[in-house]
């Protein structure tokens, strides 16, 4: 089965880098580029990708208001370089099935693509402290 891919971020530069790593491999498909929020949730509207990888900061609509409106359309996959409890958490509450830092390399960016289209949830090792510690002051 191929992974069908859209890759939102508004830096051209980042946005080829990424295709270029995703493209790489037989079995995903990079079907669309976006290079803001409202463009990523159009096109995937249009396009029913299998994963999202969705940039925070963007014009137009940033990556959790994008998130929130593809909520039961497609899974996103929140890849940024902003690691804040702010965007985390937002990104979490608006339906992302996982939070990425751009810091990855590129395995571990394949990687996180083909755990979101399994299904799966995947949040950055370095955030997930954060997010542990966070639940557990939650807690009653």
């Amino acid at each position: 089965m191929t992974i069908r891919v859209l890759v939102a971020d508004d830096h051209a530069a980042v946005r080829s880098g990424i295709v270029l790593i995703l493209d790489g491999h037989d079995d995903i498909e990079v079907v669309g580029q976006a290079e803001d929020g409202e463009r990523a949730v159009a096109m995937a509207r249009d396009l029913r990708p299998d994963v999202v990888l969705m940039d925070i900061r963007m014009p137009r609509l940033d990556g959790i208001s994008a998130t929130r409106a593809l909520s039961g359309i497609t899974d996103v996959l929140i890849l940024t370089t902003f690691d804040l409890d702010e965007y985390v958490f937002g990104a979490l509450r608006a339906g992302a099935a996982g939070f990425l830092l751009k810091s990855t390399d590129a395995d571990g960016l394949v990687e996180a693509v083909r755990v979101v289209a399994r299904g799966d949830g995947l949040i950055s090792p370095t955030v997930t402290r954060r997010l542990i510690s966070a639940f557990r002051g939650a807690l009653p």
